[in-house]
């Protein structure tokens, strides 16, 4: 199937190809792919009919939107009016938006079709999609790897070609680390970009709204549809700055791990691609409180975003209980996962009385110098070259007994959403093989960061 919008809809005009056609391409491959778990809902009715419309407007010369023709997939954290929105929650199953997002609904105004909505870790919490009420899902290469997470159903949904693109949500990785994992691009763009609004809310000040494809050019058309400033969201950043390229890339020693082979083909790659004389070595004082502060921040805001699923006012509820506090409790214990609980506690116990200073105060102000220091590496580079993982994809079954195992396979990834910084994972082919390499840019630069990033490709 094209993976080019521009080709897609050369097509459509041509006659060569319906919209309908191409919608019950999506939806065979979304059939025969099931076992995969990769969407939760299929909204094949209203795709076929909104095709059914665009169709028309081809045939009689009507204007057409930027993003006719492209087909995409949304993640079930991200909401479309009249559709279901679950989170990857029991404690949102049976919930149908009232409202879309604000992403979503320009996509709509430009002629895209959302063909469904899928599978992820509960609330966008986790690294490998297995942290789900629908079940795990597979990676479309071997269904016995994790497929990443947290938006690992997005990912898969381009990899087997059940859509064109698909938007995930990234509070620390959580669309670049599947998106390599899927050997796909998976861009991160800057924080407050994308209004957050029908978005829900993992750790406010980490989530941006992120673009999935095979192909970067669709990733870059989708970005101009759905960015800009919104009444809804407070924290869009305004006008996006415009950058100077110097064609100098940075490498921090310290993400590379010699005793690493997975690493090291990655840092040699850049080198092989790129070229040695335009990267240089830079020191980062920070590597070890990445991850800490990552945690400590994004449990602290999901324990207070996550309060108002109570019982009460939406959400499940847990039935033949009289006494309200007994009510919150047990709809929150029922309505929950295991990780989500643990998530929620960690928040708590950090913002308590007691303990607020020693550790969420603290990791505000580590997340302020590594701000400072990334900013002053920026100013002399176009971007930094990362891993976006430590390894590649793990077996579905493998135990993990400790937790920071799986926490620490986000230290690459974590960097851009701490700073707010544009980032963007890459399937490199190179010497017979696939490498996935990270890049992130200057704050606003996404122009420039996909600029550089397509340079890169071809």
């Amino acid at each position: 199937m094209p993976s080019a919008l521009t080709n897609i809809q050369h097509h459509l005009r041509e006659g060569s190809l319906s919209l309908s056609e191409l919608v019950q391409q999506y939806l065979s491959n979304i059939e025969n792919t099931k076992e995969l778990n990769a969407f939760v809902h299929v909204f094949e009715e209203d795709a076929l009919q909104r095709a059914k419309v665009i169709d028309e407007k081809i045939k009689t010369g009507a204007a057409l939107g930027k993003l006719f023709g492209a087909v995409i997939s949304i993640k079930d954290n991200i909401c479309m009016k009249g559709m279901p929105v679950s989170a990857a929650s029991a404690i949102l199953k049976g919930y149908t938006s009232p409202y879309s997002a604000t992403a979503v609904q320009r996509l709509l105004d430009e002629d895209a079709i959302i063909i469904g909505s899928t599978n992820c870790d509960e609330f966008g919490m986790g690294s490998t999609s297995s942290n789900s009420c629908y079940g795990p899902v597979k990676n479309g290469f071997d269904p016995l790897l994790i497929a990443g997470g947290s938006s690992g159903g997005a990912a898969v949904s381009v990899q087997m070609d059940c859509c064109l693109m698909a938007l995930g949500s990234d509070t620390g990785g959580s669309v670049r680390q599947p998106a390599s994992l899927c050997n796909v691009i998976g861009m991160k763009p800057s924080y407050g970009t994308v209004s957050r609004y029908g978005l829900i809310a993992y750790g406010s000040s980490f989530d941006q709204i992120g673009v999935i494809s095979k192909d970067i050019d669709n990733i870059s058309t989708c970005l101009q549809v759905i960015e800009g400033q919104d009444d809804f969201d407070s924290t869009m950043m305004g006008s996006k700055a415009s950058t100077s390229l110097s064609r100098k890339y940075a490498i921090i020693p310290a993400m590379f791990d010699p005793n690493n082979p997975f690493t090291e083909q990655i840092k040699n790659t850049a080198y092989d691609i790129i070229g040695k004389d335009n990267i240089e070595e830079v020191s980062f004082d920070y590597m070890p409180y990445l991850i800490p502060c990552y945690y400590i921040l994004t449990t602290a805001e999901a324990s207070s975003n996550l309060s108002r699923y109570d019982g009460v006012r939406y959400g499940h509820r847990a039935e033949g209980i009289d006494n309200l506090n007994e009510l919150y409790t047990k709809s929150r214990t029922e309505g929950f996962g295991p990780e989500v609980k643990k998530r929620i506690m960690l928040g708590t116990f950090v913002l308590s009385e007691g303990y607020f200073d020693a550790y969420y105060t603290k990791a505000q102000k580590i997340r302020r110098l590594i701000s400072d220091q990334v900013n002053t590496i920026l100013e002399k580079y176009d971007a930094i070259i990362m891993p976006v993982t430590p390894s590649g994809a793990w077996p579905l079954d493998k135990k993990i007994e400790d937790p920071l195992e799986i926490y620490l396979s986000d230290v690459y990834t974590v960097l851009a959403n701490i700073t707010g910084m544009p980032a963007i994972s890459l399937p490199i082919n190179h010497n017979g093989s696939v490498v996935n390499i990270q890049l992130m840019g200057k704050k606003g630069g996404d122009a420039e960061l996909l600029n550089l990033a397509s340079k890169i490709l071809k």
